[in-house]
């Protein structure tokens, strides 16, 4: 009988966590999601070598 109480406050907690999430879902983007989505992509030349080169050496591959 003693476990019951605890059980229906959790329910009653996971049940709000629910319905939040769904309202924010149902809400829309977040206005800085949104801003970062719309952004131009900025990557150099320079940074995909960049990469290239960390992939490479994480391979265990040389020159």
């Amino acid at each position: 009988m003693a476990d019951h109480s605890e059980k229906r406050e959790f329910e009653a907690g996971t049940s709000r966590l629910r319905n939040f999430l769904q309202h924010e879902r149902e809400s829309g983007l977040h206005p800085a999601i949104k801003a970062l989505h719309e952004r131009p992509n900025s990557r150099s030349e320079e940074s995909n070598r960049r990469a290239v080169e960390y992939a490479r050496i994480a391979r265990g591959r040389s020159v």
